[in-house]
């Protein structure tokens, strides 16, 4: 994706990886007669593999420029981290997110802002690195937004998904004094602002931007494939 803008403001993507999923471990109810009309248009666009039968998701983050801040939209899956339950996250020691991330002409210690939509381990790995023996915030100017009912609730129920992340991705965060504990109602200012939309986790938000009578709303897994823009059901 090339810079898109909202009026004023600015988007520009940050991929790190493409991921491919079965149809049925998303969308279990699912048929093939479901899917037949919209593989091809998928499939061009990156969304679907004709030959695996496969919905490809992009792991990625967004970054935001506005007229005062540099904001980071979830931080995707990260290097370093031990995932053994995930071989393809493993360990993993890949440069193409920091590579894109310089792409844009940014640097880690430009960004203002990381919004953390939930707290699963594909949304916070690039919250820290791995730095003589310990995990430091990646982005040493910014402030980390997370949700404290989100991380209140991972913390007591150690949820599966998460409790790694919490470890090596969250906590050291909080603790290096970084983070925002937030109520997923928190607006930045009058262009951007988020919407709680929980769900796919305990308090899941959307971040909704506007400037110059535009707007938009970033989801960080409100949905997972284009195709349930046409169907949401």
């Amino acid at each position: 994706m090339n810079e898109r803008r909202v009026g004023d403001l600015r988007l520009s993507r940050v991929f790190e990886l493409w991921l491919p999923i079965s149809r049925q471990s998303f969308f279990p109810d699912t048929t093939d007669g479901d899917w037949a009309p919209h593989t091809e248009w998928l499939a061009a666009e990156n969304g679907y593999d004709l030959d695996s039968h496969k919905v490809i998701l992009p792991v990625q983050s967004y970054v935001v420029h506005t007229s005062h801040h540099t904001i980071l939209f979830d931080t995707c899956i990260g290097n370093d981290k031990q995932r053994p339950d995930r071989p393809d996250w493993h360990e993993q020691s890949d440069h193409t997110y920091m590579q894109n991330l310089a792409t844009l002409g940014l640097r880690c210690e430009d960004i203002d802002f990381v919004m953390c939509t939930h707290l699963h381990i594909d949304h916070v790995g690039w919250n820290t690195k791995w730095v003589n023996g310990k995990w430091v915030p990646t982005f040493p100017n910014a402030k980390y937004l997370i949700s404290q009912k989100e991380l209140d609730i991972f913390k007591v129920e150690d949820h599966l998904t998460s409790s790694a992340s919490l470890v090596d991705r969250v906590l050291p965060v909080v603790e290096s004094g970084q983070a925002e504990l937030i109520t997923s109602d928190y607006a930045l200012d009058d262009e951007v602002w988020l919407e709680s939309t929980p769900g796919h986790t305990p308090d899941h938000y959307a971040l909704r931007l506007a400037s110059a009578d535009q707007d938009a709303v970033l989801g960080g897994d409100l949905i997972h494939s284009p195709v349930q823009c046409l169907h949401p059901e």
